[in-house]
């Protein structure tokens, strides 16, 4: 492979969701080796860790998924599902039927592959099991990791906090990735929420840059341009989140975007990174060092979650739902 200079590395890390440095990093290192596969190139199977992952895999997974079978997220990692979904493919061809993608399965595939609007069915799939979950927030398991920088830890903490007690009180199981001073690693947030079966995993961050007017709120959802696919269910709560934040705050709204980092990408439950402002802009700072700020980012995040549960019928125009319309519409437990 030619050494690619930074500018070329910024455009391949714009093209695939990743943090754009113009840095040869671990990252953006697996996401070049992964680029090279198409499908075809190898035999795809499941294997123990690491699994195989490739573009070769999203186009396996998007295709079987375009054909009605359940291979999950199209996130180019070859796991229990994929092969399960190569199974039944393999079943209803009248193939040998082994899990595998080989050359025989792929032949299969490029004739009987429809034409169709890509990933639509595993969309409905996860509409259709965020919708079966019900409105009440009672028993839905939320993850919350606060960032835990230099300078943003006490600050997402405290915030985290001020959620963490919201939710519960609303009878949610609310999990903290770390403590005041201790805190898990990504993997290990990862395994923890997948472990649980996390209904939704929120990741609370500030953020910085060298212009000190840079300032605003972003929030980030799996997807991914390359294969053509994102988390519906993701990229609809990260809209509610960042419609509620900007409708009861001052914060500028910088807006949501996809990504591929691996906290949305290999969480199973829906996912989603907050840059709550810049600590290198003063208005930002010192909108976030206020309590009552503080308080009112608490109480935007738990509208947007409860938002996300409701019918659309039973929704209310944004910046206006209350913790006391919860209550009164027996929400609460």
């Amino acid at each position: 492979m030619k050494e690619l200079s930074p500018d070329e590395i910024r455009s391949f890390q714009q093209e695939r969701g990743l943090h754009v440095t113009g840095e040869l990093n671990d990252q953006t290192k697996r996401a070049l080796e992964e680029s090279r596969w198409k499908l075809g190139d190898r035999s795809l199977n499941l294997q123990p860790s690491p699994m195989m992952r490739g573009d070769d895999v999203a186009a396996l997974q998007a295709r079987l998924t375009e054909m009605g079978f359940n291979a999950g997220r199209v996130d180019g990692i070859f796991g229990e599902r994929t092969e399960s979904a190569v199974k039944e493919f393999q079943k209803s061809v009248g193939i040998k039927v082994d899990g595998k993608c080989g050359p025989a399965t792929i032949i299969a595939l490029i004739r009987l592959t429809k034409i169709v609007s890509g990933g639509a069915p595993a969309q409905m799939r996860e509409s259709a099991k965020q919708r079966n979950r019900g409105p009440a927030l009672a028993n839905k398991v939320i993850v919350l990791d606060p960032a835990f920088g230099n300078d943003e830890a006490e600050i997402v903490y405290d915030i985290a906090q001020r959620l963490e007690g919201r939710l519960l009180a609303l009878g949610a199981s609310v999990f903290l990735t770390r403590g005041p001073k201790n805190v898990l690693t990504e993997n290990e947030i990862i395994t923890f929420s997948n472990k649980n079966s996390a209904d939704l995993v929120i990741s609370l961050h500030t953020d910085k840059h060298s212009n000190p007017d840079a300032h605003g709120v972003s929030t980030y959802f799996y997807g991914s341009d390359a294969h053509g696919v994102h988390s519906i269910v993701g990229e609809r709560f990260a809209s509610l989140v960042q419609r509620e934040l900007c409708a009861r705050t001052d914060l500028l709204n910088c807006r949501t975007h996809a990504k591929t980092w691996d906290l949305l990408r290999l969480t199973q439950a829906p996912a989603v990174r907050v840059d709550l402002g810049y600590l290198t802009n003063p208005g930002d700072a010192a909108r976030l060092a206020r309590p009552d700020f503080r308080d009112t980012l608490a109480e935007a995040f738990i509208i947007a979650i409860q938002r996300l549960y409701l019918s659309a019928e039973d929704d209310a125009k944004t910046g206006t739902l209350r913790l006391s319309d919860l209550r009164s519409a027996g929400i609460r437990r």
